[in-house]
């Protein structure tokens, strides 16, 4: 009784550990479609940089989504060829993204360009920090009833979502209240740090090896 008690309740820490990874993706392909669209309506550089990372983040997410299919069937098996692939687009995409916003934060520094406004960013920004902590202490509980060491690294990588929506509502706040052109510049040259670090840490982890993320809390 108490042995099928047990996996009983693993199934259904896996089933919810699905639903997240299921809702983490949808997730992303809503911010994203919404951030572009202001983004480009608004020629809000910062938004527009936030939601290119939402749809990068959704392929990372189908690569958790296979990972977490894969580890609830067999725990011991090897990462597929679909989540190394997607590991190395993810990557590819991050070091794509952060050309782009590179150039473009150049450009309109040199233009002294300034978005139409930044209120949508912020909305966004406040809404995204909200749902990625909860998906992060979904993630973390989730991950420590299954003394599931992937899991518990995805939460800590989904730090990350927050530490840009952060960027994106200090940008967006400090624009609204201040009317300084150059702060959304500023804040796509902060989003830029964290996509050379995602990108890094997603061809690490295509080669088997362990991302920085992975070292914070997972031990816990």
């Amino acid at each position: 009784m108490t042995t099928i008690s047990q996996k009983t309740v693993q199934s259904n820490y896996w089933q919810f550990a699905l639903w997240l990874a299921i809702f983490t993706v949808i997730y992303n392909i809503a911010e994203g479609l919404i951030s572009i669209f202001f983004g480009i309506s608004d020629e809000a550089l910062t938004l527009f940089g936030f939601g290119a990372d939402s749809f990068i983040e959704v392929m990372s997410g189908l690569g958790i989504l296979a990972m977490v299919l894969r580890i609830r069937q067999n725990p011991n098996t090897s990462r597929t060829r679909f989540e190394i692939t997607a590991l190395r687009i993810t990557g590819t995409a991050f070091y794509l993204l952060t050309l782009g916003l590179g150039a473009t934060a150049v450009y309109n520094l040199f233009t002294t360009h300034k978005p139409q406004t930044t209120l949508p960013g912020l909305i966004i920004s406040v809404v995204s920090i909200a749902v990625m902590w909860a998906l992060v202490m979904g993630k973390r509980k989730i991950g420590r009833a299954l003394n599931s060491m992937p899991i518990l690294a995805d939460a800590n990588c989904t730090m990350v979502c927050i530490y840009m929506s952060l960027v994106l509502l200090a940008s967006s706040l400090i624009y609204e209240l201040t009317g300084f052109g150059f702060i959304d510049s500023i804040g796509a040259l902060g989003l830029i740090y964290f996509s050379v670090k995602e990108g890094r840490e997603a061809f690490d982890k295509a080669k088997g090896l362990e991302c920085d993320c992975e070292d914070e809390d997972c031990k816990d």
